[in-house]
């Protein structure tokens, strides 16, 4: 069931359900009036049917006159002759729907409505009378015009009998209380409506408003449009709801960012090989060109251009093992063997290593440990030393003077190991030095041969290192040289 289905008739409910209830209160209670007025008047027929409340209670209405009245028939009866005064006493029965009536003898002395009934003055009770009237409650009157009626019975100063009828006319009244039992029906009816109204509207603004909020998200996400937000003040379920829908929306919008990142790296990538693969294949192909063609008709050009071919496939292969190592690494495929390693003695080979080619090129190395000769890390061996033939082969790529240089040093750092790598190239300039370690990133834009390549040695060097546990980072100045720091945490045995 839909839940606008379902607002609809809880809706209905709202106002059937307390009209039901009411009408049989007022029916239960109309039903117990009826009874007791049978019981205390022996009264029957239907005019007492418009009433829900006993005689006593509309006897009440003229309780002060009747007591007035008959403190003036006892302490000073001359006064019910006078005219002025009993215009006095009927102008305040006027307003209570009531009128006076005065008879002397069987004469009717004074009337206080010019309208009265004949069957009404022919059958007011007699003097001193049965009827109940000691109470002040009065007795019903059917007829030609229904009445309640309290009599006073008196004497005027010449001994004359008197009797004074208050009379209540069904007729005034029972218009009016069935108007205001009827406005009063319409008041609830329509506090009812517009509390329910009311009760509506608050469901949903705090329903509907929200799902529809969800509903457009879903669209837009659905049309691929990320850039909106689901905005919601609620503490309740709906509210948690679009709360969770918006963190979905950021979640798959930074997921999309990096995918589109993603690509444009890998456009990057593809323009890089397909550059830089370009190049070796190039001269490959013009020394083969070169073979074939008989240009290299000595043993010795024949000799050299076997030997350029075979450095280009060399650099070929190179570039393809970097690619195929940084899409391993990206992925966190990489299995790394952690071991415990001695500093001294491990760095010792690597500068031994490494000392060799850069003695072939002519570049002077030094190497100095600071660290305690059995200060050890955790590692792996080889991936660490792909940290370091990386850097220095970036370090070579870009020396430009005539007598190079490398420094390596080893520094002891309290929870670490400190190593720096430092060069007297050409350096990099202060815009450049923050992004050297992103992917694909090339602060030589124009990707020659002596210096090309994919953009990603530097961002593999990073990985492994975060991979240790450690950080990298450099200082460089332009036209005097680069250094490379990065720091490997020390072995440090538990006690238990």
């Amino acid at each position: 069931m839909k839940l606008r289905t379902r607002l609809i008739i809880s809706f209905f409910i709202i106002i059937l359900v307390p009209v039901i209830l009411a009408g049989a209160t007022m029916w239960g209670f109309g039903q117990y009036q009826r009874k007791a007025i049978r019981q205390i008047y022996n009264i029957d027929g239907n005019a007492y049917d418009y009433f829900v409340n006993s005689f006593k209670v509309l006897s009440h209405f003229t309780k002060s006159s009747y007591e007035k009245l008959q403190n003036t028939a006892k302490e000073s009866p001359q006064k019910l002759e006078d005219r002025k005064y009993l215009d006095e006493i009927n102008k305040e029965l006027d307003r209570k729907y009531s009128y006076l009536i005065v008879r002397r003898g069987e004469e009717l002395v004074y009337e206080g409505n010019e309208i009265t009934e004949h069957s009404l003055r022919e059958n007011l009770p007699e003097y001193d009378s049965d009827v109940l009237q000691s109470a002040g409650s009065g007795f019903y009157l059917e007829g030609e015009e229904q009445a309640l009626i309290k009599q006073i019975d008196f004497q005027f100063p010449n001994n004359d009998k008197g009797s004074i009828f208050i009379i209540t006319s069904m007729q005034r009244l029972l218009p009016d209380i069935k108007g205001i039992l009827l406005d009063l029906m319409i008041s609830i009816l329509l506090i009812l409506i517009f509390t329910a109204g009311m009760l509506t509207v608050w469901i949903y603004q705090g329903i509907i408003n929200p799902i529809h909020k969800l509903q457009t998200a879903a669209q837009n996400i659905k049309a691929g449009n990320l850039d909106f937000t689901v905005e919601t003040d609620g503490r309740d379920e709906i509210g948690e709801l679009c709360r969770n829908f918006e963190e979905m929306r950021i979640r798959l919008k930074e997921s999309e960012e990096e995918m589109l990142a993603g690509e444009k790296e890998s456009r990057v990538l593809i323009s890089n090989i397909s550059h830089d693969l370009k190049t070796p294949i190039t001269a490959i192909k013009g020394y083969v060109e070169g073979i074939m063609d008989g240009v290299a008709d000595t043993p010795q050009k024949q000799d050299k251009y076997i030997r350029t071919i075979y450095n280009k496939a060399n650099e070929m292969d190179t570039l393809i093992n970097e690619l195929t190592l940084y899409s391993r690494i990206d992925t966190n495929r990489v299995p790394y063997n952690f071991n415990r390693i001695n500093v001294a003695d491990y760095f010792d080979d690597c500068v031994e290593e490494v000392g060799l080619d850069l003695e072939a090129k002519n570049i002077r190395l030094n190497y100095i440990d600071y660290a305690d000769k059995d200060v050890l890390i955790i590692a792996d061996p080889e991936q660490l030393r792909r940290v370091i033939n990386n850097i220095i082969s970036n370090s070579i790529k870009y020396l430009d003077k005539e007598q190079g240089f490398i420094n390596i040093r080893i520094r002891d750092v309290g929870d670490f190991i400190q190593v720096e790598i430092e060069d007297n190239g050409k350096g990099i300039a202060a815009k450049d030095l923050p992004y050297i370690f992103d992917r694909f990133y090339r602060t030589d834009a124009s990707r020659n041969s002596s210096t090309g390549g994919s953009g990603i040695g530097l961002s593999i060097v990073k990985k492994i290192i975060e991979d240790h546990g450690g950080k990298i980072w450099a200082n460089s100045k332009e036209g005097t040289g680069t250094i490379m720091y990065f720091v490997i945490r020390k072995y440090q045995e538990v006690v238990s």
